[in-house]
């Protein structure tokens, strides 16, 4: 039988988002190429040539930031990109989670194996075995202003190549030393001239970060259609609004790819009317959900489109270029780039909650949900039902408008004013990641609330074949709610069925793809 080994190889094609996942979710196996190889290895060699020759060039040959200036002979360029790593590693915090380290170690891999930064090749092979064998360097969150690139959370992570700091051994936390033997792997004996440098100098933590976060947001896009269109169900919505001409003649893709998805999960339902039927039209959260969700899905499509450019980066600095014969110093290591669409997609994210907080609160008032019990229970009075979830839902919500502020505002000047404008991208990145953990409860919150309204409806039998799966999988861990009881239970379970992606899956099963 043939065994087939799933693999990323490193300078035979340009990354993507799902390369990305695939090596930190999936445990897809990562190759140098031989084209990597020789790049890496001429890159080398002009690193070797402008040490012998004592020519000056920043970070080989002369001091960090401030210390540009200062020159560093042959015979302390070893110690110097080892003292780089030493005094770096800053990061303070909850460390990063596996996956968005082990995106960290990946993208500096393939960063390196470009041949633009001069590493030596065991530098790279050492990233890649520590990927290979499961080892994953513990990185503090926090300490990185985003230029000159995230210098903090990659000593973190270069700590490891040289058997020090701290790192998990199949998700166990270890010293980095205990952590490399455990699975067979040397540390590097001694880092050689620019490579302290090479691996610290770039945006692959704030990269690493963003990315994961705009993968999620992506599958919760489709949470978030699928749990509109259960409430939908719960309220009788009036789907004209859902129109394929409607969102053709405005154009905007997002909207329209929403509006199918709203059509074809709602397909079959008995439960939604026509205009005139029982209303005129549906206030804003049902009758505009293809216009609101769209925006955002347009917003996470342009942050795709960054991370991808982004994924494939040189952004070390300074650059060798040997066709040329050249060591160059520029600026690729600024996060700007990429923290503004970081920040962007930080708005998509709390706008999906936002407007699913909205639809929480049509369920639950009797004055606008169309004739269902207040706070969707019965005894009211007695129980409060379904009250204290959209406090809590409102609470997230809020929350994510005081995330929402753009990191990439500011600036504070580092390093004695030589790096005197900073990106705040790592910043930018992590708030992103705290808005997609709100969204996730409030899609939660949200589904088991439309559940109940169905319920509430009598409509269980007569939902659209996609809701009725939908609404099935939620029953299965949250009942409905007769009475009063700690509603956190439920509330956590439907943040683990959209966790899980099982919905989105079951949904796809029914009706086909969902669009994005």
């Amino acid at each position: 039988m043939e065994v087939f080994i799933l693999e990323i190889v490193l300078g035979s094609k340009r990354i993507t988002l799902e390369d990305l996942i695939n090596v930190t979710r999936r445990g897809y196996k990562v190759k140098i190429s031989d084209e990597a190889y020789e790049k890496i290895d001429k890159a080398r060699a002009l690193v070797d040539k402008y040490v012998d020759e004592a020519r000056v060039s920043y970070g080989i040959t002369t001091g960090f930031g401030k210390f540009a200036e200062v020159s560093i002979s042959k015979e302390q360029t070893g110690e110097l990109q080892r003292n780089i790593v030493m005094s770096h590693a800053c990061s303070v915090g909850n460390p990063m989670p596996i996956d968005i380290a082990r995106g960290v170690v990946f993208l500096r891999a393939v960063n390196l194996a470009k041949g633009h930064s001069g590493a030596r090749r065991i530098v790279v092979e050492k990233l890649v075995e520590l990927l290979n064998k499961d080892v994953t360097p513990w990185i503090p969150e926090k300490g990185s202003v985003g230029s000159s690139g995230d210098l903090s959370p990659l000593a973190h992570m270069s700590l490891v190549l040289i058997g020090l700091g701290k790192a998990y051994y199949k998700e166990e936390l270890l010293e980095a030393k205990e952590a490399l033997e455990r699975a067979g792997i040397e540390p590097i004996p001694a880092l050689s001239s620019k490579e302290g440098l090479a691996l610290t100098n770039g945006t692959q933590a704030l990269t690493s970060t963003g990315a994961h976060v705009l993968y999620d947001a992506i599958n919760l896009s489709k949470h978030l259609d699928i749990a509109a269109s259960l409430t939908m169900e719960g309220l009788h919505g009036i789907v004209d609004a859902y129109d394929p001409r409607i969102s053709e003649v405005r154009g905007h893709l997002g909207q329209i790819n929403t509006a199918k998805n709203m059509r074809n999960i709602l397909a079959g339902s008995k439960n939604v009317t026509k205009q005139g039927v029982e209303r005129v039209q549906d206030s804003y959260v049902l009758r505009c959900i293809p216009q609101i969700h769209g925006a955002s899905k347009d917003t996470l499509e342009y942050v795709k489109q960054k991370v991808e450019i982004e994924l494939n980066a040189v952004t070390d600095n300074p650059l060798i270029f040997v066709e040329t014969d050249e060591v160059i110093s520029g600026g690729n290591f600024h996060g700007q780039p990429m923290a503004l669409p970081f920040d962007f997609l930080g708005i998509a994210l709390a706008e999906m909650a936002n407007v699913s907080e909205r639809r929480i609160e049509k369920m639950v008032n009797p004055a606008i949900n169309h004739g269902l019990p207040a706070f969707l229970v019965e005894k009211g009075g007695l129980n409060s039902g379904f009250m204290i979830v959209q406090y809590s839902a409102a609470a997230l919500v809020s929350e994510n408008k005081v995330l929402a502020h753009p990191a990439s505002v500011d600036s504070i000047p580092t390093s004695a004013n030589q790096e005197d404008h900073v990106s705040m991208g790592s910043i930018a990145a992590k708030k992103s990641k705290d808005i997609l953990e709100n969204v996730r409860k409030v899609i939660g919150m949200e589904l088991i609330t439309a559940c109940q309204a169905i319920d509430l409806k009598g409509a269980k039998d007569k939902l659209s074949p996609a809701t009725k799966v939908v609404y099935d999988e939620v029953r299965k861990v949250i009942p409905y709610v007769a009475e009063d009881r700690p509603m956190y239970i439920d509330i956590h379970a439907a943040e683990e069925i959209v966790r899980n992606n099982k919905l989105v899956e079951d949904v796809e099963k029914a009706i086909g793809q969902l669009e994005f």
